[in-house]
């Protein structure tokens, strides 16, 4: 129940995040946001942690942050593989919804999905 929660989480935060940014970050319905974000919750399954093993080095110099990256890495590949109807233009907006979603994600389950566990 908690991963469907997750999921439309990040549906909504992909279609606020294509409503502000415009050009650079476009979702073409909330439909193809929660297929984005179901792509995205099995490439973070499958793909993130051997990105994780493979960067440990980096990762641990910069204290953890490079996690951000390897997230826009995932968010890059998820762009691929939904083809037009989920289009982030670079690296730097990948980046940039990275570091979004992990903040509203850490908020939202601090708040709200930390009081019905």
């Amino acid at each position: 129940m908690r991963w469907l929660i997750g999921i439309v989480i990040n549906a909504i935060l992909f279609t606020a995040i294509a409503g502000y940014f415009g050009e650079a970050f476009y979702v073409t319905s909330f439909g193809a946001a929660l297929a984005a974000s179901f792509v995205l919750s099995i490439l973070n399954v499958l793909v993130r942690p051997i990105l994780i093993i493979l960067t440990l080095p980096v990762t641990v110099l910069t204290l953890g942050l490079f996690l951000f990256v390897v997230n826009a890495i995932t968010i890059m590949i998820t762009d691929q593989v939904m083809g037009s109807s989920f289009e982030i233009q670079g690296f730097g907006m990948a980046l940039l919804t990275a570091v979004i979603m992990a903040l509203v994600n850490l908020i939202i389950q601090s708040t709200i999905l930390k009081k019905e566990a």
